[in-house]
């Protein structure tokens, strides 16, 4: 038989949220000490509801709620501190970094170091002038978090250390292997990979390397799925 488990003002952040059925809203939600779950909230697109300017995204919330199942109700929302104002390519970056944390978390597993990223990660984006250091940080953060931490340091053929002048191409689930060519997707120098390791986004062209790095790298852990967010902030720049 299973329990059902109450919880009570727990901080939290809506990454997503969709219509069901005639007035009511499922929620896509992080949680500090409970993971990513999803919530009915029963009725919170009524217009009496006073839910209604609560539950959106970048909201820095607390919430309660019943659950006995994989599908929880919300049982209480309160506003945790003050909303973020996010515009332009911020806002998009947000929407795109909680999509990341919807197809790379798993439902239910406690993930606080993800939280606080996360929570930081939206806090960086509305005051930084550009906001692709802020994604990239982010990005190997959750690799990181997730079991997919990339290998900046040694030759994954010959368990050597990285050389600078050496070019090497990044194979997924190994890491760099030293080539002769200095062409390719998934080529880098030594001292690129190097530069990339210690975040060094202040430079324009590591701030671009990490970036081809990445996408791919993410592209691989998704196993075909299509982020949107990063269809329309593709799309967006090219126009």
């Amino acid at each position: 038989m299973t329990t059902q488990r109450r919880v009570r003002q727990q901080p939290a952040y809506i990454l997503h949220h969709r219509p069901f059925r005639d007035s009511s809203q499922l929620l896509d939600v992080i949680s500090r000490d409970f993971g990513k779950l999803t919530l009915v909230a029963r009725g919170s697109r009524g217009a009496r509801s006073r839910l209604r300017g609560i539950l959106r995204p970048f909201m820095p919330l607390e919430l309660s709620w019943v659950i006995k199942t994989d599908l929880g109700t919300l049982t209480g929302a309160e506003v945790r501190g003050a909303p973020l104002s996010l515009t332009g390519d911020a806002l998009l970056s947000g929407y795109y970094v909680s999509e990341l944390l919807i197809h790379f978390l798993h439902r239910h597993d406690p993930q606080p170091d993800v939280f606080d990223i996360y929570a930081r990660t939206l806090a960086s984006l509305g005051a930084a002038p550009n906001v692709a250091p802020c994604l990239r940080q982010f990005e190997v953060a959750l690799l990181r978090h997730t079991g997919y931490a990339l290998n900046l340091t040694h030759d994954a053929a010959k368990q050597s250390a990285l050389l600078p002048e050496r070019n090497y191409e990044y194979r997924m689930e190994q890491g760099p292997v030293a080539v002769e060519r200095s062409e390719g997707a998934m080529v880098f120098s030594g001292a690129m990979l190097t530069a990339i390791d210690e975040q060094a986004f202040d430079r324009p062209e590591v701030l671009h390397e990490a970036g081809r790095l990445l996408r791919e790298v993410i592209n691989f852990h998704l196993a075909g799925k299509e982020l949107k967010t990063r269809k329309v902030l593709a799309d967006i720049h090219k126009l």
